[in-house]
């Protein structure tokens, strides 16, 4: 089975049901609350790909390997971070205008931040690794934000409907991601088997780093507590799916080894998110 079938549409399907959830106001907080959108932005988009680029470096990652790093790190906010703020008692609404803002600035950002890391990987390892950009750009927009623009949509002029859809694809995303993440495993259980340690820490200290940086830069701000844990939660929570369809999608990379950080940072990702949630709630 290729994956990539399976992938795509999770993905749309992920991504309209985010559009589900949003409002206009949501893209609109930046104005009333400026400096914890500013702070969270600055997580996802500076941040995190300066400590994919770093740790890939430190690690030694092999060159498909440091690509996948970098695409999960320019990657937009998951959807699942609005739930898990909900539950840490965050600030859900933050979490919210973060998630639908980072997924439209990086339309812009992953063709630029990956074409860059491809050029990195290639020179260092000597081998040509194309990046089809214009490929990219369409894929992105097709898949996130036309799907998010559809379920906007609905939610504003059908809001009935985009209830009723709302509650049975909550239901399903999860399973959708977990069937995604077993197909993998299945194909490229030996691959992953062998990397499982290098990759695997490279993978969790990144996530551990990020969230730290959330933390430091919403007390440099001086945000409450709230705010605080909604940026450590944002900022330690990507979007794998999209990283996922970038790397096998045949329109682009076509290479499932590319999705393998993506597939174990899922996994690593939402058992130290399930850690901290249950260790935050309790305060």
């Amino acid at each position: 089975m290729n994956a990539v079938w399976i992938v795509l549409p999770i993905l749309t399907l992920l991504m309209f049901e985010l559009g589900l959830t949003l409002e206009i106001k949501d893209f609109k907080l930046f104005r009333q609350r400026p400096y914890p959108v500013f702070a969270g932005l600055i997580g996802q988009i500076i941040l995190l790909p300066i400590l994919a680029f770093a740790l890939g470096y430190l690690f030694h990652l092999e060159p498909l390997f440091f690509i996948g790093l970098i695409l999960i790190a320019c990657s937009p906010g998951g959807s699942s971070s609005n739930i898990f703020s909900m539950i840490a008692k965050g600030d859900v609404a933050l979490s919210v205008s973060l998630t639908a803002l980072s997924s439209i600035i990086t339309l812009f950002t992953i063709p630029v931040i990956m074409e860059f890391a491809t050029q990195i990987a290639g020179d260092n390892s000597g081998i040509t690794i194309h990046l089809p950009v214009g490929s990219l750009i369409i894929q992105n927009l097709l898949l996130m934000l036309l799907p998010i623009a559809i379920g906007v949509l609905t939610k504003r002029f059908c809001p009935k409907t985009a209830e009723r859809t709302h509650k049975v694809l909550s239901k399903v995303a999860f399973p959708a991601l977990i069937l995604l993440a077993t197909v993998f495993f299945i194909q490229h259980h030996e691959t992953i088997a062998a990397q499982i340690g290098r990759l695997g820490l490279c993978i969790t200290l990144m996530i551990l780093l990020a969230m730290g940086g959330g933390y430091l830069i919403s007390r440099s701000m001086k945000l409450n507590r709230k705010e605080q844990r909604t940026l450590i939660i944002e900022i330690g929570m990507q979007n794998a799916a999209q990283s996922i369809a970038i790397a096998s999608s045949p329109f682009i990379f076509n290479n499932d080894i590319i999705a393998i950080p993506a597939i174990i940072y899922a996994l690593m990702m939402n058992i130290i998110l399930l850690v901290y949630v249950g260790i935050v709630k309790r305060k």
